[in-house]
């Protein structure tokens, strides 16, 4: 066997041992490092129906809020549900800081309530008031119909609503 062909095999083990070597520091650092889990926010955002809710949540500065340790249950109206608001409804409730974050914290319930644990009745919000909750025809809040339920964060759960909800 001739040195250049010894060393080329030499350089070929060297890439392999280089990269299995590469993958398996990849693997034991995928599992030493924890994957940052999604909060209330992340998870809304990332679901996509929920641009107009993200927005409003800005506007009355509660991003860091739902952020937070929590936990927290947030009935989450899609962006289908703000779009039942007339505009000019919408836009002067957006406009209204105090007023917007009332509406907002009206759809947030302390702790992590799953759709297994929900019963009929009245329920304390964030917001101060208090909103109901009926299992009669499938489960409302208010005159909202969950439509879906259990989409969990690492600091609460969220419940998707067809309609915004406004205290009374």
């Amino acid at each position: 066997m001739s040195l250049s062909v010894f060393a080329e095999l030499n350089y070929q083990l060297i890439g392999i041992l280089m990269k299995k070597t590469l993958i398996a520091s990849l693997l034991f650092a995928g599992m030493v490092l924890p994957v940052q889990a999604k909060d209330i926010i992340d998870t809304a955002v990332g679901a996509g129906t929920f641009k107009t809710l993200a927005t409003a949540l800005g506007a009355a500065n509660l991003i860091d809020t739902l952020k937070g340790k929590g936990p927290f249950t947030v009935f989450a109206p899609t962006d289908e549900a703000f779009a039942k608001i007339p505009k000019a409804d919408l836009d002067a409730l957006l406009k209204d800081k105090k007023k917007l974050a009332a509406v907002l914290t009206y759809h947030v319930v302390p702790g992590k309530v799953m759709a297994s644990d929900v019963k009929a009745g009245m329920v304390k919000t964030v917001q101060g008031s208090e909103l109901t909750i009926t299992t009669t025809n499938g489960v409302m809040v208010d005159k909202a119909k969950v439509i879906k339920t259990d989409i969990v964060a690492d600091n609460g759960v969220i419940h998707i609503i067809d309609t915004v909800i406004m205290p009374k």
